[in-house]
């Protein structure tokens, strides 16, 4: 369950704040292949089952930016931000990809409130967002997303 913040300011001093976790998500072959249509990276140790099997991970894996994206999917279901006239993602800093997301696994995002500070009328909001494997030694991408939330 998402936490919850009324407007944006209530975000000032929230710093090491933990979200989460989200539900697990299961990355199936038919979400891998979907993204290699739409990005074009259809390199075999995504797309190819049959020789995948025979590849350095026994399968297919996920894309990494497949992984990252998936922080967007995550990150409403870690925080939920209300009281704003509109918002805008302003990018994300220090990615980074751990361990790969073989077919069949299922991650989920847990987060942590790393910044807030007040910027040209917006409160801009840092999430780092660790996407974990469930069973994994070590997470699949850790990402700082960055969001400004325009006050009412």
């Amino acid at each position: 369950m998402a936490t919850v913040y009324a407007k944006p300011h209530d975000l000032i001093g929230q710093e090491g704040t933990k979200l989460g976790p989200t539900d697990w998500l299961t990355i199936d072959q038919k979400r891998i292949d979907g993204f290699a249509e739409v990005t074009g990276d259809d390199q075999w140790i995504h797309v190819d089952v049959e020789r995948a099997k025979t590849g350095p991970f026994g399968r297919t894996i996920a894309h990494g930016y497949l992984t990252l994206s998936l922080a967007n999917y995550f990150l409403p279901q870690l925080i939920d931000v209300q009281g704003f006239v509109h918002a805008v993602n302003v990018g994300t800093d220090k990615t980074r990809f751990l361990a790969p997301v073989p077919e069949g696994s299922r991650i989920r995002g847990v987060g942590e409130i790393v910044g807030v500070e007040e910027i040209k009328g917006a409160i801009q909001l840092v999430v780092r967002i660790t996407i974990e494997i469930e069973g994994g030694d070590k997470p699949a991408c850790v990402v700082d997303t960055i969001g400004r939330y325009f006050p009412e």
